[in-house]
């Protein structure tokens, strides 16, 4: 079959929820169909603020993946209530470090165009944390 991947998830992700926020319709539905393809339930994807922070609120997810502006709007105030409620999360966005303000320097950080297959295997940890967590 010349497949290493097999029908087994190779990284671990299997049955760890992940909300995925994120407005940009292509690489949405590229970041859900990858994390799937490693085992993960996808949450999404939320491309709207106030839905996004509806389903934070809800929970119903183990970790999150958001993109820093949904729209004109920046998603702070959604990893906020992610730290508040002790939730792993990570950030896919168009902007460099120095845009990510001082309390969330220390969140995994992707820049986009990112590598979907290597974002998937660096949910891992947010995933075995999140497990911790419960």
């Amino acid at each position: 079959m010349g497949s290493s991947m097999g029908n087994e998830p190779v990284s671990g992700l299997n049955g760890c929820r992940v909300l995925v926020v994120e407005d940009e319709y292509i690489l949405a539905d590229d970041l859900k169909m990858e994390l799937e393809v490693h085992g993960a339930k996808v949450v999404g994807p939320i491309g709207n603020l106030g839905a996004a922070q509806a389903q934070v609120s809800r929970d119903h997810f183990d970790v999150a993946v958001i993109d820093v502006k949904l729209g004109n709007k920046l998603a702070w105030s959604i990893a906020d209530e992610l730290m508040q409620g002790n939730i792993p999360f990570a950030f896919v966005t168009g902007y460099g470090a120095d845009a990510i303000p001082e309390r969330f320097q220390h969140i995994m950080r992707w820049e986009k165009p990112c590598d979907m297959s290597k974002l998937a295997e660096d949910v891992r940890p947010l995933c075995a944390a999140s497990k911790r967590r419960h």
